[in-house]
């Protein structure tokens, strides 16, 4: 791959590595980080107006302010990207380790745990959830819980701000909590609870907590630089997320009372910058809502699941969980999402066959089989999925050229 000039640095802030193939991904992303308004983005193949993953892009084109960008092809890095700002007064630039708040799209790494587990024969697909959980009250199973077909999507007790790294507690209030359907009769996305409920099955069977098993069992192994839970040594490398819209966080709560409201609202300050971007929210796990990573890191984890579950002679996984956790588990409307979804264990597929998650503010990852690439956009510009949609046509363009 090339490497950027210092003199191009200086010109347009993007940093990194690209395949010649790929020049015009590169140029896209160096525009948005000038400034420069891309064209009013077409929806992916296959997907309306939703990324790979079921994030709904938003109205508009955005600029970027700081953000990285990777895409493996067949089997390689062909782009690894960063550039702009760790920080709303820019004066901390992106570099290639700095971290961000992702959202949803540590959903499917939080399902990867858990998946592990299944993979060395500790835990069944089809086990209660309370074989492993004793006083899980809802008859659940592992599956209805990596699929959002749990009947768990909000926290049953209202609780504010401060108990957000309460973990036993909010674990308390889940096993005590009546589903709203029976599970696996209704889809509607877990946007809080899901690492909760993921999180409690890893540290019940296997006594180390999610975050701790990442690190050890598949971060360390692959080389990723993903994480719940940051050392202080981590957090310094962090970006600040801002809002692309002071009104933001209010628009994506949508109507009041309504079972997205219900869901991200509680606990209270998910979406408060003054809680997203301190130390305390950085540290703790929360993980359905708070993977810090790199897309460096979000790509080379997708390489890894599309060759079948092994990294560079790393096999973690067998290619027929791989299979089994790609598929559709739940094919219908989500309640929460108020519109249909292709639920795997863990992430969602498209019409295209593509598979993954974005996030609420703009990241997004996925692996595409048919054209066999891997793509990773994390950015702290808190906003809807214009880049992603302009980034990944051209992406299309360049394999489809």
């Amino acid at each position: 791959m090339c490497r950027v000039s210092a003199d191009r640095v200086r010109e347009d802030r993007v940093v990194g590595d690209w395949d010649r193939r790929f020049v015009a991904v590169r140029d896209a992303f160096a525009a948005l980080l000038g400034d420069e308004r891309p064209p009013d983005p077409r929806p992916l193949p296959g997907t309306t107006d939703e990324l790979p993953g079921g994030a709904t892009a938003g109205t508009g084109a955005v600029a970027e302010t700081g953000a990285s960008l990777a895409v493996w092809h067949r089997g390689r890095p062909v782009l690894d990207l960063y550039g702009g700002w760790r920080d709303s007064a820019r004066t901390r630039e992106w570099s290639p380790d700095t971290l961000v708040n992702v959202y949803s799209v540590g959903k499917p790494v939080a399902a990867l745990c858990v998946l592990l587990l299944v993979e060395q024969g500790r835990i069944g697909l089809d086990d209660p959830v309370a074989r492993h959980w004793p006083g899980f009250r809802a008859e659940a199973t592992v599956r209805h819980v990596l699929s959002h077909t749990a009947g768990l999507p909000v926290f049953p007790v209202p609780r504010p701000e401060r108990d957000l790294d309460n973990w036993a507690l909010l674990t308390g209030d889940l096993a005590a909590a009546e589903p709203l359907w029976a599970p696996g009769t209704v889809a509607a996305e877990h946007a809080l609870t899901y690492g909760h409920l993921l999180g409690e099955l890893v540290r019940r069977v296997d006594g180390r907590t999610i975050g701790r098993f990442l690190a050890d069992e598949i971060a360390g192994p692959w080389r990723l630089d993903l994480h719940f839970g940051l050392a202080p040594i981590d957090q310094a490398r962090c970006a600040d997320l801002g809002y692309g819209d002071p009104d933001w966080p209010v628009t994506i709560l949508g109507t009041p009372g309504s079972l997205r409201a219900r869901a991200l609202g509680n606990p209270a300050g998910c979406l408060d910058l003054a809680v997203l971007n301190g130390a305390r929210w950085r540290g703790a796990e929360v993980p359905a809502v708070n993977l810090h990573a790199t897309a460096a890191g979000l790509a080379r984890l997708y390489a890894g699941l599309l060759a079948g579950g092994e990294l560079d002679g790393v096999r973690l996984f067998g290619a027929d969980l791989v299979a089994e956790a790609t598929r559709a588990q739940f094919t219908g409307a989500d309640l929460l999402l108020e519109r249909p979804v292709r639920w795997t264990l863990g992430m969602q597929v498209e019409e295209d066959g593509s598979w993954g998650m974005g996030g609420i503010g703009g990241s997004a990852a996925w692996a595409d089989p048919v054209r066999d690439y891997t793509f990773a956009y994390a950015t702290r510009h808190l906003a809807g999925f214009d880049r992603v949609e302009h980034l990944v046509d051209v992406l299309h363009t360049c394999l489809d050229g």
